[in-house]
């Protein structure tokens, strides 16, 4: 039987299917969520926020407790999407702010450019440029090698 789960801050509701993980809701919904790992519990380009209903959700895996703790947003409510499965009603899901790296097509397309929102790392979520800041070349750089650096440590995960 389907769960009511409500998306932050854009107030909409959703139905999930028991036992469904968050992510794969996310996607359907079209949201601005990334899957760098393939939904492996590896990256965080899945974090999101339990508002409420966290007893709703299945518990978290010794892979996602790991992967939550590089992250250097997580908070007591943050959550894998990928591995957080929905088992009952009232989730509260909060989207947190910001672009992962790995969602950037083309960085040298940047360069020149402010950004509109703070640019993500995907392993553990720290913010490689603030929002509003102008992309110069040597940030691109910076960039390109950290994607270089994560590809291969995905490659291990």
């Amino acid at each position: 039987m389907p769960k009511q789960i409500q998306l932050e801050p854009i107030d909409h509701e959703v139905s999930v299917k028991t036992n469904d993980n968050l992510l794969s809701m996310l996607l359907q919904q079209k949201l601005n969520v990334n899957w760098k790992c393939g939904g492996r519990g590896c990256c965080s380009t899945c974090h999101i926020y339990i508002q409420s209903g966290e007893e709703c959700l299945s518990p978290k895996s010794r892979r996602e407790l790991k992967t939550l703790a590089l992250i250097s947003n997580c908070q007591e409510n943050s959550r894998l999407a990928c591995q957080a499965r929905v088992l009952g009603e009232g989730v509260v899901v909060e989207l947190p702010a910001g672009m992962y790296l790995s969602e950037i097509e083309d960085l040298d397309s940047l360069i020149g450019r402010r950004v509109q929102q703070p640019i993500l790392h995907p392993l553990n979520g720290t913010v490689l440029v603030e929002g509003g800041m102008m992309i110069t070349r040597s940030m691109v750089s910076q960039l390109k090698e950290a994607l270089v650096q994560i590809d291969a440590l995905l490659a291990k995960c």
